[in-house]
């Protein structure tokens, strides 16, 4: 069994994994750009994402995108469970239905509702931890399409739980247009502290600003512009959750330019002020 690296340098790729997992305590939040799969065989996870306390449970596959922040802060003591990591393109280049994809994107966690779907879970997570492992010629495609084939059982479930939804297609990229996603994704993700614009993150790709909004909304259904607050917002509610540092601080230090386009942004997003939700909120973190 591997024990979790605390160490791990931020933003750095773990590619394509899959491992059994002994966790310990982090010192700080993680940052990499996959899907992060977790699968408990046993005991409790208690995660950080953002400001939020996230319990995984035994027996119910979770998911959600690692680019956002996230930070192990409790576990039972006999815990025992798999991780899975799956590169953001080749998530994307799958086209899964928007019922899984938007919600990941929007940095929200996902989980298997069914406890009956555990042991098959389980039984996956095993043999694609000893598949990789072994590195049999053609043995990562077979893995690949297993999980894809999991993501998509996965999304019929969160779609039949939904009421009075009307069902969105799902863009079809070519592979080029797939390659500037996933450049814009990544250069959002490490970059929203700094006051970076449209038409640094169409750069990055190679794309007029024009273009580059046009593709970002045609492949996540938001706009660039909301992607990349949604992530100061994360941020700068960790640091209210987390800090007592001060509030126009926490602004300028999550990318916004002004505390009242932070006050704005984070009514909207929140539905109240920052004060409210540090008050509401607060970890005991330098309080």
């Amino acid at each position: 069994m591997i024990q979790l690296d605390t160490a791990h340098p931020d933003f750095t790729s773990y590619g394509l994994s899959c491992v059994r997992w002994n966790p310990s305590p982090m010192r700080g939040p993680d940052h990499h750009n996959e899907i992060q799969l977790n699968m408990l065989c046993r005991g409790r996870v208690t995660y950080l994402i953002g400001a939020e306390k996230v319990k995984v449970k035994a027996g119910h596959l979770t998911a959600f995108w690692a680019a956002i922040p996230h930070q192990i802060i409790d576990y039972e003591p006999d815990t025992e469970y798999y991780v899975a990591t799956l590169p953001l393109a080749w998530f994307l280049q799958c086209e899964l239905p928007d019922t899984l994809v938007q919600p990941l994107m929007r940095g929200q966690v996902v989980e298997e509702p069914s406890l009956e779907r555990g042991e098959f879970d389980a039984a996956f997570f095993r043999e694609w931890t000893a598949d990789l492992k072994a590195g049999v010629g053609g043995i990562r495609e077979i893995v690949t399409q297993e999980m894809e084939t999991r993501l998509r059982r996965l999304a019929v479930v969160l779609e039949a739980a939904k009421t009075g939804s009307r069902k969105r297609g799902h863009a079809k990229l070519q592979v080029g247009g797939l390659n500037k996603v996933e450049r814009m994704v990544c250069y959002i993700a490490q970059n929203y502290m700094e006051p970076i614009t449209a038409e640094d993150i169409g750069r990055v790709a190679g794309l007029h600003p024009n273009s580059a909004m046009r593709l970002f909304k045609k492949t996540f259904g938001s706009t660039l512009v909301d992607h990349l607050t949604h992530h100061r917002v994360f941020h700068a509610k960790r640091l209210l959750a987390t800090t007592d540092q001060k509030i126009v601080d926490i602004a300028f230090s999550s990318g916004f330019n002004s505390i009242s386009r932070f006050n704005e942004a984070f009514r909207h997003a929140c539905g109240c002020t920052p004060r409210a939700f540090r008050t509401e909120h607060e970890l005991g973190a330098g309080q």
